[in-house]
């Protein structure tokens, strides 16, 4: 089978970026044939009038849905895989694939098909104010704090719903999460055409014989919808127990000064350290105050046989199993989380019995080989369907 894939890289390397180049990687080691379409973000930097041309490639790109038709004409693909298509390639090559004969799966890695800026966000704390053809009210509530940038969102989602781009193109769509689906459905997407597909987690071996931990670990990218003030107030309450937190951490740099000497900001660590940082801690938090989309530190500890402690919001309660892989808290809650960090702390038997449930569950649920699986009968439901579904 040849796929072509297309993806609109971020600026910085992201998870979902991963996502796309495992996805690429285990096609290809299945002896299928992958053509790729990626753009990046970071291009913008060193464009002329960058910024203005991404707003509208945003919203419509001409030069996009050309190179698309070119490019559809050149390798003749049996199906279109599409990620991120903001800011520089755009829906509007949606429409190319199904003139073109060639069923569409889109992976919806967030929020962005029913809320602008994909994080149902809004001054620290969930917002559905443009759910159900509202989208001006990212413009209004100038969700992004620019008026410029907020301006375009909403004519990215505008544009898209009242051309009908991914509704009458898109022959089906990979959620990550039943609770991701479930939110399509209610903003009128067809139930037929939305099947589930976690992500998939690299299985490694791991040191079953090794140390129990010696710290509290946060690991990703810091900003404010990740919860990590709630984290910091924990650890306040927690002195007796280390926390270590690594990721960038850019966006929070005011929460520095109010972290307790127990809690040490890392930074980035190489990519090649994560599995030392997951293997030397007892357990791992996920304090998010967002949906998340499926955020792959949970699956990534459950590797390393770690249980972990996440926010009771969104699909993350579909990978957590809480009091079987790890623990739920109330998001925001830090005296919720404060007293569970001191309970699994306390208990390393029950750390090491959480880890083994969780890793068990990764071989089961997100092995490279049951997602290919998934995958192909997506792909399989897309050509049955057809163009558009």
């Amino acid at each position: 089978m040849k796929i072509l894939v297309v993806h609109n890289e971020y600026g910085k390397f992201s998870g979902e970026e991963a996502v796309v180049y495992n996805l690429c990687r285990l096609l290809e080691e299945q002896g299928h044939s992958v053509v790729k379409l990626f753009r990046s973000s970071a291009e913008i930097a060193d464009m002329f009038i960058g910024r203005t041309r991404a707003f509208f490639s945003g919203i419509y790109s001409f030069s996009s849905k050309k190179a698309m038709r070119r490019l559809i004409a050149k390798c003749k693909p049996d199906i279109v895989h599409i990620h991120n298509v903001f800011p520089l390639i755009s829906p509007s090559v949606l429409g190319e694939c199904r003139k073109a004969g060639v069923p569409v799966v889109m992976t919806v890695h967030n929020y962005r098909l029913v809320c602008p800026n994909g994080l149902h966000m809004l001054n620290g704390h969930v917002c559905e104010k443009c759910c159900g053809g509202r989208e001006y009210q990212c413009l209004l509530n100038n969700c992004e704090g620019s008026l410029s940038k907020s301006m375009g969102y909403f004519l990215r989602n505008y544009v898209v719903r009242k051309l009908k781009l991914y509704k009458d193109n898109v022959s089906m769509y990979a959620c990550l999460t039943e609770f991701q689906r479930q939110r399509l459905i209610d903003a009128g997407f067809t139930a037929d055409k939305l099947a589930v597909i976690p992500n998939m987690a690299k299985i490694q071996e791991y040191n079953q014989k090794s140390l129990i931990g010696e710290f509290v670990g946060y690991i990703g990218r810091m900003s404010p919808e990740k919860g990590i003030a709630t984290l910091i107030d924990a650890a306040k309450a927690n002195r007796d127990i280390p926390f270590k937190a690594a990721g960038g951490y850019d966006l929070v740099r005011d929460l520095l000064r109010q972290a307790p000497d127990n809690f040490d900001f890392l930074g980035n660590i190489p990519h090649e350290n994560t599995p030392a940082f997951y293997q030397n801690s007892r357990f791992i938090i996920l304090c998010s105050t967002w949906f998340e989309g499926f955020p792959m530190i949970l699956v990534e500890a459950m590797v390393q046989a770690k249980p972990v402690i996440a926010s009771r919001i969104g699909g993350i309660p579909e990978i957590v199993d809480d009091g079987v892989t790890g623990l739920l808290f109330e998001p925001g809650n830090s005296e919720d989380l404060a007293e569970k960090i001191q309970y699994l702390w306390d208990r390393p038997d029950l750390c090491r019995k959480m880890g083994q449930a969780g890793r068990e569950k990764a071989l089961r649920e997100y092995s490279p080989g049951k997602y290919y699986k998934r995958l192909m009968a997506i792909y399989e439901k897309a050509i049955e369907l057809g163009p558009g579904g």
